[in-house]
């Protein structure tokens, strides 16, 4: 039987991951990405990133074709700490999607990477 640590890891070694500050970037430099986050509502409601739309891990593959109809998409998918969206990552594969990213870190660590990044386009 696998933990969901030893899940998370064989999925992460067979679906594309960016870091954090990779993430932001491809959100500056294309606003055709979607940005998908799988964390429950509660925790959505909490704390969000602007461009993001929360499709709930619980709920993704049921809800997903509403948000992202076209399966060649530009989708990137984070969490609070990275499980959720690699998991996600996989079975959007697994569905037919084709360039699906998880972002390999924390809401904060993507947070702050965007917040960096704005940072260093002003100055």
């Amino acid at each position: 039987m696998k933990t969901p640590t030893e899940l998370v890891s064989t999925a992460k070694s067979q679906v594309k991951t960016c870091s954090p500050l990779e993430a932001a970037l491809r959100l500056e430099a294309d606003d055709s990405v979607i940005l998908v986050d799988v964390r429950e509502t509660s925790e959505y409601r909490d704390a969000r990133i602007a461009s993001s739309i929360n499709i709930p891990r619980g709920l993704l593959e049921w809800k997903i074709s509403e948000a992202c109809p076209d399966a060649s998409q530009s989708i990137l998918i984070h969490c609070a700490s990275g499980g959720r969206a690699t998991l996600s990552v996989k079975s959007l594969v697994d569905m037919g999607y084709k360039n699906v990213t998880a972002i390999d870190g924390s809401f904060v660590e993507i947070v702050d990477a965007i917040s960096v990044r704005d940072k260093v386009r002003q100055e």
